[in-house]
């Protein structure tokens, strides 16, 4: 059940003026559709329009590129923001972009912004991407990095036993996924920091119909990612890619009891808001903590626009607040 209720009204009566001109801005220019490009394609495009409404850069005094190990041996790009040169808590941070499109450069700006905003380490993951590693690569690697993190973390001033994982899109998919690996590994993390995150396996809640035009992520987009990623049909009921409505190989939905307090931000005028609302009742009806905002007459992809957008300041205050109180207490 959608939080709409009236579900006649015209939906983009319910964006802010800023947004509304955001969204606008985006029809004007006319661009090819994602799902009318390559991959390859996509990537470029999305690389190059990225930070286009981003913030000025937030200066850190640490920004250091380096690898983690996966699981193959294959050395994932990451980088290493922190406001200090002192040990400090970590948040690994996965980028989103439908498990496709998307880099550390891409989140770069709201990477070092929660770096500064929370006082802490932020270590950014640059997972491999569809459609050359598909399901549930990007999933592994980030479980790789996370476990690194906890107990290699140390080599690079990262303190892994106040750890916290976060990501937007895609990434709050794979954040949510992560932090049902470590309850079940008993790895404790301090918080899950979800944007909007993608929660269930099919796009067929009334949000998906509702915002699925218009709304700077369409669709027919979201259709295109999810072919690039998943192998099989089967791949979207798994709980690696559906936290929400997943099924683990015993057939059962995967259990949220005693996985890690969650801040999640959504957007109200998404495809994805939903699901993010389903996912937040299931881990409250699971004994978790939730801390949900939501963020009226915002679009999926906002706490990246914050040049046009002041409520993707306000967010990533929230969230920043969210994270050093969690990371304090940890």
């Amino acid at each position: 059940m959608s939080h709409h209720f009236d579900r006649h009204a015209n939906p983009r009566n319910l964006l802010t003026p800023s947004a509304l001109k955001v969204v606008d801005g985006i029809a004007r220019a006319g661009h090819v559709p994602m799902h009318a490009m390559s991959p390859q394609q996509a990537k470029a495009a999305y690389a190059s329009a990225a930070n286009v409404l981003e913030l000025p850069v937030q200066k850190l005094v640490r920004v250091e590129d380096f690898s983690i190990p996966a699981r193959d041996g294959y050395a994932l790009p990451a980088r290493h923001y922190a406001p200090g040169t002192e040990a400090l808590p970590v948040l690994l941070y996965l980028h989103g972009g439908g498990f496709t499109v998307g880099s550390i450069a891409t989140h770069d700006g709201l990477c070092r912004r929660l770096a500064h905003l929370a006082g802490c380490a932020v270590v950014s993951l640059e997972y491999r991407l569809a459609p050359e590693f598909k399901f549930p690569t990007a999933h592994e690697d980030s479980w790789d990095a996370l476990q690194w993190i906890a107990r290699h973390g140390a080599e690079r001033g990262l303190m892994g036993e106040r750890l916290a994982i976060g990501g937007d899109s895609a990434g709050g998919t794979l954040a949510a996924a992560c932090s049902i690996e470590a309850r079940d590994h008993g790895l404790p993390l301090a918080l899950q920091l979800l944007f909007y995150p993608g929660c269930a396996g099919h796009q067929n809640t009334p949000s998906h119909h509702r915002f699925g035009k218009g709304f700077v992520i369409d669709e027919d987009a979201i259709s295109y990612f999810f072919e690039h990623y998943i192998r099989t049909p089967t791949d979207r009921v798994d709980w690696r890619f559906a936290p929400l409505d997943g099924r683990r190989p015993d057939g059962y939905e995967a259990d949220l009891a005693g996985v890690a307090p969650v801040w999640m931000g959504l957007a109200e005028c998404d495809p994805l808001v939903d699901e993010g609302l389903m996912y937040a009742d299931r881990l409250r009806m699971a004994g978790v903590a939730v801390d949900m905002e939501m963020y009226r007459g915002m679009v999926h992809e906002f706490i990246k626009m914050g040049r046009a957008l002041k409520e993707a300041t306000q967010a990533h205050a929230d969230a920043a607040h969210a994270l050093r109180r969690a990371l304090a207490n940890a």
